[in-house]
């Protein structure tokens, strides 16, 4: 239970759960939860990878503003990338997924009634404007086997889990909450024990080769406290990723589905945004052209830290059980 709470209540009248640091399910303040009284609006990222053109400019803009070390510049052979995934070194990475899939339609990108799903996609400027393209369902593959190439492009990142199992294992305080609900790492705190790298559900934090300490993205900390954007956000010149109040980016992102789907994209859908998920819902959440393994991301995405208390009251009745049985053996045995 937080400071300020009591068995009976607040002292201001709202029940304890209001802002008690729960470890699963929806968390409505995590930043109050936190211990910010008068904190600001749960900030965030959505990312919108339909419009996602793959020019890099977020991990370019990410890396210069953080002074993240370069990640190497090889191609990986997996199409345009070259830095794999997220890392200690990658605090941004855009994803290149080539799709080689049966031709719909007369023409690759032609939907029904003749019109480009593509671009109806792209004239989706406003996301709260009245979808103008015929709602109908895609039409079936060609009989003569053609195929057409599709890129989906993702710039992947830190998803500031309202329940960050990261969080619940740092045994230094390294990782805090802020006041905007977003999850930092603290280099100058981290000892490097590695504790966070395997309870992330995402695959996100990672330990730095020659350093041994855990770097991943802090939603550019420093410079919303001065009321700017991240990096990244500020970088995109399609808006694919955009920054805001954590609320008013799910409005505008379901209302960014619904006009797709009127458009033919079928296959639009959310990642990351629904409280009632594995994880509470995440404070960095994306709007995907196909299911999330097809992107690398997990389908179901549990905080591994959910059991924990379970985990513990098991291990005690084990061990009270191994005490009782010890004191029985001692007392049976013969004088």
């Amino acid at each position: 239970m937080s400071e300020g709470d009591t068995a009976a209540g607040r002292a201001d009248g709202r029940p304890p759960s209001a802002s008690r640091n729960l470890l699963h399910g929806p968390q409505p303040n995590v930043a109050e939860a936190a211990g910010y009284p008068d904190a600001p609006p749960r900030m965030g990222f959505f990312t919108d990878t339909s419009v996602c053109i793959g020019c890099k400019a977020c991990e370019v803009a990410c890396k210069e503003w953080n002074s993240v070390p370069a990640d190497g510049l090889e191609l990986t052979g997996m199409s345009y990338d070259n830095t794999r995934g997220l890392g200690a070194n990658t605090w941004r990475h855009v994803a290149f997924i080539e799709q080689t899939r049966p031709a719909a339609g007369p023409e690759p990108g032609t939907g029904p009634g003749g019109f480009d799903v593509f671009e109806a996609a792209r004239g989706l400027a406003d996301p709260k404007a009245a979808p103008t393209a015929p709602t109908a369902p895609p039409a079936p593959p060609t009989p003569d086997g053609r195929t057409e190439l599709r890129w989906l492009m993702s710039s992947d990142v830190c998803k500031h889990c309202t329940h960050a199992a990261c969080l619940d294992v740092c045994p230094t305080g390294a990782l805090f909450r802020t006041e905007f609900g977003t999850v930092v790492v603290q280099e100058d705190v981290c000892n490097g024990c590695g504790y966070c790298v395997p309870a992330c559900p995402y695959g996100v934090i990672d330990q730095r080769e020659g350093d041994g300490r855990v770097w991943k993205c802090t939603l550019c900390y420093d410079r919303l406290g001065v009321g700017m954007e991240p990096a990244c956000a500020k970088a995109c010149p399609t808006e694919s990723i955009q920054f805001g109040p954590l609320e008013e980016l799910r409005e505008r992102a379901a209302a960014r589905v619904t006009g797709l789907h009127a458009a033919g994209v079928t296959g639009a859908r959310l990642y990351g945004e629904n409280p009632e998920d594995g994880v509470g819902g995440d404070g960095a959440f994306f709007l995907l052209l196909d299911e999330p393994e097809v992107y690398g991301l997990p389908p179901d995405p549990v905080v591994t830290t959910r059991d924990l208390p379970a985990m513990w009251k098991h291990a005690a009745m084990a061990a009270a059980s191994l005490a009782a049985l010890g004191v029985a053996s001692f007392l049976r045995r013969p004088r």
